[in-house]
């Protein structure tokens, strides 16, 4: 959930073709907000470099999640895959939200809060 602050951060910075902002209200609540929705989706958790990355197995029975990740600890990207795209959401680990830097430093910036960075 963001704020019409982030909508027009990402407005500024022209990356409305990355994200998709769906209006949402919030009980309690009279000011506007919006859904954020990275339009992207790429493969690049770096399994090597997390701390721990469990797989869903036949034993856990449920065949049609077999294969996909179904725990990252310590999550860490390969900047190789990411190429130029400012925002994404790694493949199979959908928590996880990933920025550039210098997204990162123009939200910072920005003033804006409820944001916790990690290094991947």
């Amino acid at each position: 959930m963001v704020t019409p602050r982030v909508v027009s951060l990402f407005e500024r910075l022209s990356l409305q073709q990355e994200v998709q902002f769906i209006p949402a209200r919030v009980e309690g609540h009279t000011e506007p907000y919006f859904i954020l929705n990275a339009l992207r989706v790429l493969r690049c958790i770096d399994e090597a470099r997390c701390e721990e990355v469990r797989f869903w197995e036949p034993r856990h029975g449920v065949p049609e999640k077999v294969g996909q990740y179904r725990n990252v600890v310590g999550l860490k990207v390969d900047p190789a895959k990411m190429g130029d795209t400012p925002i994404s959401r790694p493949w199979g680990w959908s928590g996880a939200l990933i920025v550039t830097e210098g997204l990162k430093q123009a939200m910072e910036h920005e003033g804006l809060t409820g944001l916790r960075f990690t290094d991947a």
